[in-house]
């Protein structure tokens, strides 16, 4: 069997298409984890000693076919979508003219196959190598006035997304590919399912970009971009945080793009600078370390809506609570998915490690949402980080005891270690 694949590999360069797609859909199942005959993608592309490996005939072929015709370049991407869990792979898929057609075509609205070019994404993200990659890549473009999206990424050409007609005229320009991808996720959602497929911005939905985002964070470096006010360079819109623009994808119906936002939120948080960016409301400007200021993040809402539930609360208690969370209907349901409410709970603990920050949360309904919350769930983990929270949100802060007490006309003399209260906020610490 496995001599019989081999010999299919040469017709993956057969001139005739229909030969191309044959040889490919006969191949792609051995793709798959587990498949007895997957060994025949990766053969070769390990080395001992100071001997590099080179590509292989067959995943060069499969790169080649990713640009073919649409029913060809399908089974393509599905092929490098189940191969691509290898870290042999890595250094292949993420050289420079592939990664940058692959972001090209992402962010391309007329790209048929996008949601398969993010998977792909998604998957080599999870290499600190492909991630360093992707924080620093630019690909070309050409502001076009009447394409969907205002500008033309020429390397996104191939066989399932045509260039323009007639082609844009004028000179092309290397930029940033994130604030790309960051828009192009955005737009993605703003349609249903439902709706007609030629009334949408872009034909994909990119749900598994909010992967990449999550997978970017999990370094210092991608979590500086999310927190570093960017302007488009193809409109005219104001600096932002490009975290900003995720945010409100928590309660999406989807649960990879709500789950990799959520994730996405949480990295950010080991950025501790960036605590009262992120929890500040896009009615405050406001700077982190020596960059420009811009609106506030505003990402308390968010983490809250997808743990409150349907519990009446006191009117004081309602006062406490963003706009966004007041007066929620009987029919609120929490977040059904047991990591993501998790995860916006440890996400919740990271923003108490400065003192602003606690009181933030506590000034704003934190703890009455997060009791409700307690109340209702099952998932001991879970619990126990609320209870953890708890305490950090209910617990006596060391400058607060020192104004009971001198309230009650005692101790009047600040303790040595109450005078740096301010130095918790350049630091981070396990919860």
């Amino acid at each position: 069997m496995e001599g019989q694949l081999r010999e299919l590999i040469p017709f993956l360069r057969d001139k005739n298409p229909q030969v191309r797609q044959i040889a490919l859909e006969n191949l792609v199942p051995q793709t798959q984890k587990g498949a007895p005959h997957r060994d025949i993608f990766l053969a070769g592309l390990q080395s001992g000693g100071l001997k590099q490996p080179k590509e292989s005939d067959i995943i060069r072929d499969l790169k080649l076919l990713c640009r073919d015709q649409l029913s060809v370049a399908h089974d393509a991407f599905r092929a490098l979508v189940n191969l691509s869990d290898s870290s042999l792979l890595t250094p292949f898929l993420t050289e420079p003219s592939f990664i940058q057609f692959i972001v090209s075509y992402i962010i391309n609205p007329q790209s048929i196959l996008a949601d398969l070019a993010s998977m792909l994404l998604s998957n080599l993200t999870a290499s600190s190598v492909a991630c360093s990659a992707l924080l620093e890549l630019k690909v070309k473009i050409m502001l076009v006035s009447n394409f969907p999206n205002g500008y033309y990424p020429t390397q996104s050409r191939c066989g399932s997304c045509a260039a323009p007609v007639p082609y844009p005229t004028g000179d092309s320009r290397d930029v940033l590919s994130l604030p790309l991808l960051v828009d192009a996720f955005v737009q993605g959602a703003q349609f249903s399912e439902s709706d007609d497929p030629e009334k949408r911005l872009r034909k994909g939905n990119l749900h598994f970009l909010a992967s990449v985002f999550a997978n970017l964070t999990m370094s210092p470096m991608g979590r500086t971009f999310f927190l570093t006010p960017f302007s488009s360079e193809v409109s005219d819109q104001p600096a932002e945080y490009p975290l900003s623009k995720l945010v409100s994808f928590t309660e999406h119906k989807d649960v990879i793009r709500r789950g990799g936002v959520a994730s996405t939120i949480k990295n950010c948080c080991f950025h501790t600078p960036g605590h009262r960016a992120m929890l500040s409301p896009e009615t405050v400007q406001i700077a982190i370390s020596n960059a420009k200021p811009a609106p506030g993040v505003d990402v308390l809402p968010h983490l809250l809506l997808p743990l409150a539930g349907p519990e009446e609360l006191d009117f004081e208690d309602q006062e406490k609570l963003p706009e966004q969370l007041q007066f929620l209907p009987p029919t609120k349901i929490r977040e059904v998915d047991t990591v993501i409410r998790l995860t916006h709970v440890e996400t919740l603990l990271l923003l108490c490690h400065t003192r602003w920050g606690r009181d933030y949360q506590r000034d704003h309904g934190v703890y009455e949402i997060i009791r409700g919350t307690h109340e209702s769930e099952s998932v001991e983990r879970i619990s126990e980080h609320i209870e953890r929270l708890v305490v950090l949100l209910k617990g006596t802060e060391p400058g607060q005891v020192l104004e009971d007490e001198e309230a009650d006309g005692t101790v009047t003399q600040p303790a040595a270690h109450d005078t740096n209260l301010d130095d918790e906020d350049n630091r981070i610490e396990e919860v």
